[in-house]
């Protein structure tokens, strides 16, 4: 006797362990289209420090520094420090080049499509003597602020500028509890 509830109850769940793959599924991200969003991103830090990399998908120096980023996530923790890559890709080009780059990288820091293209408005906003090049990095911890343009060429290098922003009383952990 066939029983097609049960065929139907095994095709539903083989379905969702399939959606639920982290390897066919691509990076989680936000679209923000306006500052304010960006903004209260930001406000949701509090007194963590927070990393913004500005970057995007056809800059070349932008994409090869992104690990340096998730590899700084991992040394400090997600305690003691937020990383938000914040990509100034076009979201016309979303589905096209922006998903299918989010794919191949498999980032492990937060991910966000800036896609306010008003871009003369808001970018002195975040920094007031910004030109608007990338890549570019904003610490932010409370009120104090330190920012950079250009690119990181290794994890020592984006390690030292962050270094000052993160408290001394943050521990830093290598994984096998010893304190770095």
């Amino acid at each position: 006797m066939e029983r097609p509830f049960r065929l139907s109850l095994v095709t539903l769940l083989f379905a969702g362990l399939l959606c639920g793959s982290t390897t066919l599924r691509s990076q989680d991200f936000i679209i923000y289209d306006n500052l304010e969003q960006l903004q209260a991103r930001i406000d949701r830090a509090g007194d963590t420090t927070l990393v913004l990399n500005f970057w995007a998908t056809w800059c070349k120096p932008c994409v090869e520094e992104l690990p340096c980023f998730d590899e700084l996530r991992a040394y400090y923790g997600t305690s003691n420090i937020q990383i938000v890559l914040v990509s100034l890709d076009f979201k016309s080009q979303l589905e096209k080049k922006f998903i299918p780059f989010l794919k191949q990288q498999k980032l492990e820091s937060e991910v966000v499509l800036m896609a306010d293209q008003d871009l003369n408005t808001w970018i002195p906003m975040i920094y007031e003597d910004w030109d608007g090049a990338i890549p570019a990095t904003l610490l932010i911890k409370g009120k104090k602020r330190r920012f950079t343009v250009g690119k990181f060429e290794n994890f020592e290098e984006l390690e030292t500028f962050v270094r000052p922003f993160v408290t001394d009383s943050a521990a830093v952990f290598d994984g096998q509890g010893s304190k770095k």
